[in-house]
C-alpha cells in the first residue's frame, strides 16, 4: 500500500550521497489553492511597504525641509542624498542577505530582513538631523534590499511553473499599491490643520511599522523552499513540506492531484558557494543571460528611482502644484503602475516572455520620448503630464517587474538569491543611484530643456533594454526552473 504522506512521488537516496527527487515536478503540477495564496500574501505584501516608504518620503520632501519640522534638512538633501543613500542601502542589503539566503535558507532570511526594515523604519521617525535621517534611510533600504533576494527566490521556487510569470509580476507590481496608499496618506499627514508640521511625517513612518508587524505574523506560516532543502541535504524536510502541501491542496480542491509527468532529478548536496565562485559560474556559463540581466535592471532602475523620488519636484517646479496636493497626482500614476502587471501579467505566461518583456520596455520608451517632446513644447499641464506618465508606466511597470522574474528563473538554484541580489545591486547602483542624482539635478534647475533631457535618458535606457531582450531573451514561460538552468548539484545520468 502506498505511503499516504507521499501521494504522487518520493524523495529517496539513489546512491551514497545522491538523492533522487521529484519534488520540483510535484510542486509545479499543484493546482492553485489557498496554500498558494498564503505564500503570496505572506511574502508578496512586503512590496507594498517598499512603495509606501519611497512614496511618502518623496512627497514629504518639502515638509521635512520646513521650519518647525523638527529636523534640520533641505528638500534637495531628501530627494537626492537621502534617495541615493536608501538605494545604496538596498544594494548592500541585497548582496549581504542574498549571500546568506543561499547559505541559510529562504525562510530564515525573509524573517530577518523584515525585522531589519521594521527596526530602521521605527527609528527613522525619531530623526532630528540630516546625518541621522540618512543613516536610518540606509538601514531601511538595507532591509528592503534583502527582501528582494529572499522573497523572489522563495516565490519562484514555490509557485507552479505555468503561472509563475503572472504571479511574480503582480507581486512585484504590488509596490504600487503601497505607493498609492502612501500618496493618499501623505495628503492627510501634510495637512497642518490636522497634524503639526513636526508630527505628520513621523507618523508616516509609523504606518510602515504597523503594516510590517502584520506581515511578520502572516509570514511565520510560510514554509521553507523544498527546492533549497533538498540541495542542502535535507531531503526528508523537503518531502514533508511537499507531502503536506499535496494533502492540503487535495482537501481544499476536493479532487485527486494529477500524476507527475516529469522524471525525477538526482542531486548531490554540496557546500555553499562564495561570491567569486558564483560570479565565475554565472559569467562563464551564462554570459548572454548575464548581459540580459544587466540591461533589464539598469533601464528600469534608472527610470523608476528617478521618477519615484522626483515627480513631486516636477509638479511643484513647473506647474506650481502645492506641496500638499502632489499626492493626488502620484496616486493616479501608482494605480496605472499596478494595473500594468495585473492586466498584462497573464500574457507573459501565454504569449511568452520575449515578446512581452521586449514590448513593454520598448513601448514605454517610445511613449516617454513622446511625453518628452510634448513637455518641451509646453503642451502639457500637471494633469496631462500625469496622464502621459501613467500610460508610460502602465507598460514600464510590467517590464520592470519582469526584470526580477527573469534573473530569478534563468540561473541555477544554488545561485538564485545571490544572482537576484547581484543584478539588483549592480543595476540599481548604476541606474538607481545615478537616476535620482541626475534626474533631480536636471529637474531642479528649472529649465524645461533639462527636464526633457532627463525624460529622454530614461526613455533611451528602457528602449535599449527592450532591444536586448528581443535579441537574447530566454523563452522561460511554463518551464520548470530546473529545465531552464540545471542545479549545480545535479548529477548527470549517463545515457
Amino acid at each position: 500500500m502506498a505511503d499516504p504522506a507521499k501521494p504522487s512521488g518520493s524523495t529517496r537516496e539513489a546512491e551514497p550521497g545522491v538523492i533522487s527527487t521529484d519534488v520540483p515536478a510535484r510542486l509545479d503540477r499543484l493546482p492553485w489553492s489557498r496554500w498558494h495564496w498564503r505564500i503570496v500574501i505572506g511574502l508578496g505584501t512586503v512590496w507594498i511597504l517598499d512603495g509606501l516608504e519611497v512614496t511618502i518620503v518623496g512627497n514629504m520632501a518639502g515638509r521635512l525641509a520646513q521650519h518647525g519640522s523638527g529636523i534640520s534638512i533641505s528638500t534637495a538633501q531628501v530627494t537626492t542624498v537621502a534617495a541615493a543613500v536608501y538605494v545604496a542601502g538596498a544594494c548592500s542589503g541585497a548582496l549581504f542577505f542574498g549571500w546568506l539566503t543561499d547559505r541559510l535558507g529562504r525562510k530564515k532570511l525573509f524573517m530577518l530582513t523584515l525585522a531589519v526594515y521594521l527596526a530602521a523604519t521605527a527609528v527613522t521617525s525619531l530623526s532630528w538631523t540630516a546625518w541621522f535621517f540618512f543613516l536610518c534611510r540606509f538601514f531601511t533600504g538595507f532591509g528592503i534590499g534583502g527582501e528582494y533576494a529572499a522573497i523572489n527566490s522563495a516565490i519562484d521556487e514555490l509557485i507552479p511553473a505555468r503561472v509563475r510569470g503572472r504571479i511574480d509580476l503582480v507581486i512585484n507590481g504590488s509596490f504600487w499599491v503601497g505607493a498609492a496608499f502612501g500618496a493618499f496618506a501623505s495628503i492627510a499627514l501634510l495637512n497642518t490643520s490636522l497634524l503639526a508640521t513636526a508630527v505628520g511625517w513621523r507618523l508616516a513612518f509609523g504606518i510602515g511599522v504597523v503594516l510590517g508587524l502584520v506581515i511578520l505574523l502572516v509570514r511565520r506560516h510560510v514554509p521553507e523552499s523544498p527546492r533549497w532543502l533538498f540541495t542542502h541535504g535535507r531531503a526528508d524536510e523537503a518531502e514533508q513540506i511537499v507531502a503536506e502541501a499535496e494533502r492540503t491542496v487535495e482537501r481544499q480542491t476536493g479532487a485527486p492531484l494529477p500524476p507527475v509527468e516529469e522524471a525525477p532529478i538526482r542531486i548531490r548536496a554540496r557546500e555553499p558557494l562564495g561570491f567569486v565562485a558564483i560570479a565565475r559560474t554565472v559569467v562563464s556559463r551564462y554570459p548572454r543571460r548575464t548581459a540580459l540581466g544587466f540591461a533589464l535592471f539598469v533601464g528600469q532602475a534608472f527610470l523608476y528611482n528617478a521618477v519615484t523620488f522626483g515627480y513631486a519636484t516636477i509638479l511643484t517646479t513647473y506647474f506650481a502644484v502645492p506641496e500638499g496636493n502632489t499626492g493626488y497626482y502620484f496616486a493616479v500614476i501608482a494605480v496605472g503602475n499596478f494595473l500594468g502587471p495585473l492586466l498584462l501579467g497573464h500574457l507573459f505566461d501565454s504569449l511568452g516572455r520575449k515578446p512581452m518583456i521586449a514590448g513593454t520596455y520598448i513601448g514605454s520608451g517610445v511613449l516617454l520620448f513622446a511625453t518628452a517632446a510634448l513637455f518641451q513644447h509646453g503642451s502639457l499641464s500637471a494633469t496631462t503630464l500625469t496622464g502621459c506618465w501613467t500610460a508610460v508606466l502602465f507598460l514600464a511597470s510590467a517590464g520592470a517587474s519582469s526584470a526580477y522574474l527573469t534573473v530569478s528563473e534563468i540561473f541555477p538554484l544554488e545561485t538564485r538569491a545571490l544572482c537576484i541580489a547581484f543584478f539588483y545591486a549592480v543595476g540599481t547602483a548604476v541606474g538607481g543611484i545615478s537616476g535620482p542624482l541626475l534626474f533631480n539635478g536636471l529637474v531642479s534647475s528649472g529649465k524645461v530643456s533639462d527636464t526633457t533631457l532627463a525624460f529622454c535618458i530614461g526613455a533611451g535606457l528602457m528602449t535599449v533594454a527592450g532591444l536586448v531582450e528581443a535579441a537574447i531573451g530566454v523563452k522561460a514561460e511554463r518551464r520548470s526552473l530546473e529545465s531552464l538552468a540545471a542545479p549545480l548539484s545535479a548529477v548527470r545520468t549517463e545515457a
